[in-house]
């Protein structure tokens, strides 16, 4: 009997970078598949544009459904924001800020929002958590 090594679909990723990555280019290109399984079945999402948390897959598909409804919807990171944290093993946080564009009344508009990414490599949908706020205006 020969035995086949087991070769599996899922996505294995390298750094949390990657995860980052893919997430940004599948908001740019509309894909939300793509983007809907970097989720966790638990994940937890405490979105830009939205006054609600959402835990379940169903409402992290219609959050970024909905989000891709913007005309010239763009996500642009801000590279030297970036910063990684490793909690130990395969787990890490990723934080800094990133840039959404899209169209309001014809007229692009930019919304500098800063974020939050645990990730866990190890997991086929890497992305346990994810908290994105819009950068708030200074006070003084």
């Amino acid at each position: 009997m020969i035995l086949k090594p087991y070769i599996s679909n899922a996505m294995h990723y390298q750094n949390p970078e990657d995860v980052l990555s893919r997430w940004i280019s599948g908001i740019c290109n509309g894909a939300i598949d793509d983007v809907e399984n970097l989720y966790d079945e638990h994940a937890v999402l405490v979105p830009t544009f939205s006054p609600h948390t959402v835990n379940t897959t169903q409402g992290i598909r219609q959050y970024f459904e909905q989000l891709a409804t913007r005309d010239n919807l763009q996500v642009r990171l801000y590279d030297k924001s970036l910063r990684k944290q490793p909690l130990g093993g395969n787990a890490y946080v990723l934080s800094g800020i990133y840039a959404f564009e899209f169209e309001v009344d014809q007229l692009l508009l930019t919304f500098p929002s800063r974020f939050t990414f645990a990730v866990d490599l190890s997991l086929e949908k890497p992305i346990i958590h994810h908290h994105s706020s819009q950068v708030p205006r200074n006070l003084s």
